[in-house]
């Protein structure tokens, strides 16, 4: 009977008919041998014969087009054939004869796709596409076949290898997806330039590597794109690694927007087939789910299966926390990969036993990290990068991004490391481990969160602080001395991050541990200052105030320069917030004389900076002047362009209460500038207040009136109340702007209006560093009040309590009362 001839199988109901009865009876009736139909069909003859006697699982769908091509079934046999196979209808009819499968449907792989068929245009040889079991390999390879067939007019073939084929096996299949009847004609027919599709090569890499040297050996111009776990080997290779699939961002909740990334849109193309109504999914649990599966697609289907009778959120529920037992008895391949278990088993498998235990341990890295933090994590004895290669080779290491903290395991991935390393008994080794590589790369970086470097040290620790709360809350049961050295690095970064009170807490309860009374002294020193500095940032550092001076000692005794300075600095800030004048500026002073002593000149410039206000309090205005030179000078020699651009805006300003208005405009306007440049927006729109405030007293209103429209315009911009319209005798959301109405309307003759809004600008200040700016504006008021009396008394209150003395601008005026 000729190939494609109708066959009817004799049952009371084809569909119920076995596959493998319905594929022996389209066989015999097209009268090939199970050889015949192998070589034709690209399988190996051991696939056919597990089919025919029902020893394999379902086949593969590219498995089954690729048989009812070789017996050209066409029509309602081929429906009934695939539906017996595979339980549903096939995508599309395939025509008689062989062909490729047919490209199946994919996902966020069009980028990739297309420069893997240029790649293969351009570079004949074997190319082979490694990953993951389960990451796409084979639908990206049969896609990219497709692709290439308009390209390749000498012929575009695929074959599957089977476990335990043979050289013969594969050397047949290979005729016979080409054409020729036997190796001897494969020269000629590969004179022009052909693709040859092979999938799961690493079933029998042996067979597979002595026929590519064959066809390879006497076709130059072939092109083979191979799949695999893992590199084939041979000679010239190209290896072309697979990750998964995008993922969409964290807090994703609309539909739509889940939708345009590929690993959520697979997820929802898969479980619109078994179920119909997946408008009201609870999107934010998808993506969590989605990302913990990391984008693999199989892991997707897998989950998207469970469809028919869980949601998202109870997927996650369910399976969130072992993602190794999810999977079905539905995946068909050979071996069957039937739970995620088996997929990273698989690759597992095929480590040697160093790169075993590299995988364990790196299983304890919360999230993302680098060829450094490896190197630290494992030690000196093992060759790192070797060890990633070959990880990423494999897909159990992902790289994403191009940062140094680019690697990242999968989840599934590293539960199973994790199961093994406790099966091992290495687990509560490395995650001590953990905590000592972060302990030095916190002590790293912690000394840069300063200046122009603070910015980027806040970044580092950002990238890996999962790996920081980990480390420290496993190290404070298992370890404290370490979680303690670990703890000590980061006020800094908990200040900046708004994380002070979590931080003071942690402080607190590692040196209040026991078994840390006896921890380095330097080490509990810095844990006290940290505590100190972060109890300062809510207005409690008075009450830490004795753990502060402790610290100070503990730096003194063992002569710790950089301790002693940070302690001087934290105790300085701790008592001007407590109206301790005296005792903060012995600090601030003794700051400066260590600095300069020891040539430190970044810390001579801040100490210089942070004596100003103490000056300022003083009405000392020609010394604020000269420290400001001093600080312009030493910043710009350390290279602290901020600090330089701080202190400029501060020399604006004390020229400005100096009485010297032209001065202040031109200094202010270049202050601005530096601070555009360093990227302060902050105190660069309180700088054009002070620009805006020595227009109004110096008499150039219409200047003033401009810079308080523009002042208004960018608060605006910024979250928050609105400003309020301008004339209104309301509080401003900007002192200076209140300042600059108060001075217009009182150089105008409007004392009334005047006096309004210097009252204005006195209810809008709060706070120590405030106090100067409502001293400036109750001597205004004073000034403009019909009843000055009231007002003298409350500001010479505010003096006697504050110490801030009064400028000889103000006395000047209230002398005229």
């Amino acid at each position: 009977m000729a190939p494609g001839h109708p066959v009817h199988v004799e049952a009371a109901d084809a569909s119920a008919a076995s596959f493998s009865a319905l594929l022996r009876a389209h066989r015999d009736a097209a009268r090939l041998t199970q050889s015949e139909l192998a070589a034709r069909a690209g399988l190996g003859v051991r696939t056919v014969r597990d089919l025919e006697h029902g020893r394999a699982s379902r086949p593969q769908r590219s498995t089954v087009e690729l048989l009812v091509g070789a017996l050209g079934l066409t029509g309602d046999d081929a429906a009934e054939f695939y539906t017996a196979a595979r339980g549903q209808l096939p995508p599309q009819s395939k025509p008689a004869g062989y062909t490729l499968p047919t490209a199946p449907e994919l996902h966020g792989r069009a980028e990739e796709s297309a420069a893997l068929a240029a790649h293969l245009i351009d570079r004949p040889g074997l190319t082979t596409l490694v990953g993951l079991a389960g990451v796409g390999k084979s639908a990206l390879a049969i896609s990219v076949a497709n692709r290439m067939q308009p390209h390749f007019p000498a012929g575009v073939a695929a074959i599957s290898v089977a476990a335990g084929d043979t050289v013969t096996d594969v050397r047949d299949v290979v005729c016979a997806v080409l054409g020729v009847n036997r190796p001897a004609d494969l020269p000629a027919r590969l004179e022009q330039p052909v693709v040859l599709m092979v999938d799961a090569v690493d079933r029998s890499p042996e067979a597979f590597r002595t026929v590519l040297a064959e066809l390879l050996a006497v076709a130059p111009t072939l092109r083979v794109l191979a799949s695999a776990r893992a590199p084939v080997g041979h000679p010239g290779e190209q290896v072309w690694p697979l990750g998964p699939l995008a993922l969409p961002p964290a807090g994703t909740r609309a539909l739509a927007e889940a939708e345009r990334h590929p690993a959520s849109a697979l997820f929802l193309a898969r479980w619109r087939q078994v179920r119909r109504s997946p408008a009201d999914v609870e999107v934010e649990a998808l993506v969590t789910l989605v990302r913990r599966l990391g984008g693999l697609p199989l892991a997707i289907e897998l989950a998207a299966a469970r469809g028919r009778v869980l949601d998202p959120a109870e997927m996650l529920a369910r399976y969130g926390n072992r993602l190794l037992e999810l999977g079905s008895a539905d995946v068909a391949a050979s071996p069957p990969l039937v739970t995620l278990r088996d997929v990273v088993t698989a690759s597992y498998r095929l480590l040697e036993p160093a790169q075993r235990e590299a995988l364990r341990r790196l299983a304890v890295f919360g999230y993302r990290w680098s060829v450094e933090l490896a190197e630290d994590l494992l030690g000196p004895q093992v060759d790192v990068v070797p060890v990633l290669e070959r990880l990423v080779e494999l897909g159990l290491v992902q790289v994403r991004g191009s940062g140094a903290f680019r690697f990242v395991l999968l989840d599934v991935v590293k539960e199973y490391a994790t199961e093994q390393a406790e099966v091992a008994g290495e687990l509560a080794e490395a995650r001590r481990r953990h905590g000592v590589v972060f302990a030095r790369f916190a002590a790293r970086t912690a000394p840069t969160m300063v200046g122009s470097t603070l910015a980027a040290a806040v970044a580092r620790l950002d990238d890996v602080a999962s790996d920081l709360w980990a480390a420290l809350a496993y190290a404070a049961e298992h370890d404290p001395h370490t979680a303690l050295c670990l703890a000590s690095q980061l006020p800094r970064w908990w200040r900046f991050r708004g994380r002070d009170q979590q931080g003071r807490q942690w402080l607190r309860r590692l040196l209040d541990d026991p078994r840390t009374a006896d921890a380095d002294p330097v080490v509990r020193a810095w844990a006290d200052l940290g505590v100190v500095q972060l109890a300062a940032e809510h207005g409690a550092g008075r009450a830490e105030l004795d753990r502060g001076e402790a610290a100070l000692a503990a730096f003194l005794l063992v002569g710790d320069v950089t301790g002693e300075l940070a302690a001087r600095g934290v105790l300085q800030v701790v008592h001007q917030s407590a109206g301790e004048y005296d005792d903060a500026r012995r600090h601030g002073e003794a700051t400066l004389a260590l600095a300069t002593r020891t040539g430190r000149v970044g810390d001579m410039a801040v100490a210089q900076h942070n004596l100003i206000w103490h000056d300022l309090r003083e009405a000392d205005l020609a010394a604020a002047q000269r420290r400001l030179a001093a600080v312009d000078r030493l910043s710009a020699r350390s290279g602290e362009h901020k600090l330089r651009a701080l202190a400029r805006a501060n020399l604006a300003e004390v020229l400005r209460l100096d009485g010297r208005y032209d001065e202040a405009v031109r200094v202010g306007l270049q202050a601005v500038e530096m601070l555009a440049e360093v990227g302060n927006p902050g105190e660069r729109r309180r700088l054009v207040g002070v620009v805006g405030l020595a227009y109004a007293q110096g008499g150039r209103l219409d200047e003033a009136e401009k810079t308080l429209t523009d002042i208004r315009a960018a608060l605006l911009e910024e979250p928050g109340p609105e400003a309020d319209v301008p004339g209104s005798v309301e509080p401003e959301e900007d002192w200076h702007c209140a300042m600059i109405e108060a001075t217009v309307a009182w150089q105008r003759g409007h004392r009334t209006l005047a006096a309004a809004w210097f009252a204005a600008a006195a209810r809008l200040t709060s706070g120590l560093n405030d106090r100067r700016d409502m001293m400036e504006a109750l001597v205004g008021l004073a000034a403009t009040s019909d009843e000055p009396a009231e007002v003298v008394t409350r500001l010479y209150v505010l003096r006697d309590s504050t110490g801030i003395s009064l400028t000889p601008r103000a006395l000047d005026l209230l002398s005229h009362l």
